[in-house]
């Protein structure tokens, strides 16, 4: 190999690696790793502004405004409704969110996957 055709490899090996996961902090809870999530942007004037799901763990992660929060043991038909919900707000409200500890997928009352542990 030529001393020109190293400067050109070396440069391209050193960009080449693998993509770094991306972590978001997640109020009340701490950092977590959305790499075994699929993510998707809301962007319809709501203040949901973004849903990522990890269907093999069922657990969410909800971005409102600019606040992430998860919700644990949440099943992918709730997680597609809101996907397709008019109003994710309101959705949302009322079949996620619950009152505090009320919550149907509150996960101070359900486990959170191991993975996802702190």
């Amino acid at each position: 190999m030529g001393r020109m055709t190293s400067f050109l490899i070396v440069p391209l090996l050193l960009t080449c690696g693998p993509a770094l996961a991306e972590t978001v902090l997640v109020k009340y809870h701490g950092p977590v790793s959305l790499d075994a999530c699929i993510c998707a942007e809301v962007n319809e004037g709501s203040d949901v502004t973004r849903i990522c799901y990890d269907s093999a763990e069922r657990y969410m992660v909800i971005r409102l405004r600019s606040t992430y929060y998860h919700y644990c043991e949440i099943d992918a038909g709730t997680v597609q409704g809101l996907r397709s919900a008019g109003s994710k707000r309101q959705y949302f409200e009322a079949r996620i969110k619950g009152s505090g500890r009320d919550g149907p997928f509150d996960c101070r009352t359900h486990s959170v996957p191991k993975k996802y542990r702190l």
